[in-house]
């Protein structure tokens, strides 16, 4: 069941749904990198950036800027490897969810 709280909505739960997606995704990554034999430069990059931003979401709902630099941050250092291009989508696709940063 979701419940409007503003402009966010929550589950019965009390999380808000766009939280749950973006952990979802991030989650989703992570085990596809971790599974991932290749090595590759930015590697270590990706996989603090994605811890960083599982730690950053499980606080509530972050705020926009941060999470589009994450966004950045980690798809420049796996958007050479095409093995992860669709949990890569899904976690674009969850930052989506938080809206458009504040323009200024």
């Amino acid at each position: 069941m979701l419940k409007s709280v503003g402009q966010a909505r929550v589950t019965s739960s009390g999380e808000d749904p766009r939280v749950t997606e973006l952990r979802a995704a991030v989650s989703r990554l992570r085990r596809e990198l971790a599974a991932h034999p290749a090595e590759f430069p930015d590697r270590a990059i990706a996989e603090d950036e994605l811890a960083a931003l599982d730690a950053t979401a499980s606080g509530g709902a972050p705020g926009i800027p941060r999470l589009r630099r994450s966004l950045l941050v980690i798809a420049g250092a796996v958007g050479s490897v095409s093995a992860l291009a669709s949990a890569l989508r899904d976690v674009r696709i969850a930052v989506d969810l938080f809206g458009e940063p504040p323009r200024g």
